[in-house]
């Protein structure tokens, strides 16, 4: 007999990947790999050493929001490679995305408050930082595919502010642009080659002569820029 608990060929497989290019809030935690090297600043014990000689973050990210809360993402974030600088230059872009996004900072921004706020005093900094992470599709030692995480958003992403749950508010902006208020009287039209600057002062009318109404041919009424 043939039941749920006795044939399985119905059973989707165990893949449980998250979509590449899913878009999350999570939080880092590094798992203390014992290794230290304080010539290079690594220190507290969170850097891990493998077989090969790299030494790396062992890095879970827990998926804080959305349809896949709770999930957890391990990655390595390296920090040398004997083969060569590509391992060290990518984890190192990849903590520089991580504290552009949990700390709220644009890529672009090379202000001095920016560069102190990229500097950190130690791998403890990193541990339980909140960011927004595009999440990637790679492969295991074994050729297995598997999440990985290998790029933070900046806050001038577009889904930035709404995936970080923040308001406009509280959202870094532009400079805001000069405000012109309108005139409270239409301004005398400028003449022809004056563009919309100020007209010069016109010889001042005998007391007899009528005042310009609206209706007169000279009278421009509300320039564009007043709208």
């Amino acid at each position: 007999m043939s039941g749920h608990w006795n044939d399985f060929n119905d059973v989707q497989s165990n893949i449980n990947l998250i979509p590449k290019g899913t878009i999350a809030k999570v939080r880092l935690t590094i798992r203390p790999g014992g290794f230290d090297d304080p010539a290079q600043g690594w220190a507290g014990g969170y850097a891990k050493r493998g077989g090969s000689g790299a030494v790396y973050l062992d890095a879970e990210f827990t998926v804080l929001e959305g349809p896949y809360a709770k999930r957890k993402i391990w990655s390595m974030i390296g920090l040398y490679s004997p083969n060569g600088p590509n391992w060290t230059n990518m984890g190192r872009s990849l903590i520089r995305g991580i504290l552009n996004s949990s700390r709220g900072i644009s890529d672009k921004d090379n202000s001095p408050e920016a560069q102190a706020r990229r500097r950190i005093a130690g791998f403890h900094e990193l541990d339980g930082l909140e960011f927004v992470a595009r999440i990637d599709v790679g492969t295991d030692t074994n050729g297995e595919e598997k999440n990985e995480i290998k790029s933070a958003l900046a806050p001038n992403h577009r889904d930035y502010a709404s995936v970080m749950g923040l308001g406009a508010s509280t959202m870094p902006s532009a400079p805001a642009a000069p405000y012109y208020p309108a005139p409270s009287t239409p301004p005398q039209a400028a003449p022809m080659g004056h563009g919309y600057g100020t007209a010069p002062q016109a010889p001042q009318q005998p007391a007899q002569a009528p005042a310009q109404s609206p209706a007169s041919p000279g009278f421009a009424g509300r320039p564009s820029w007043a709208e």
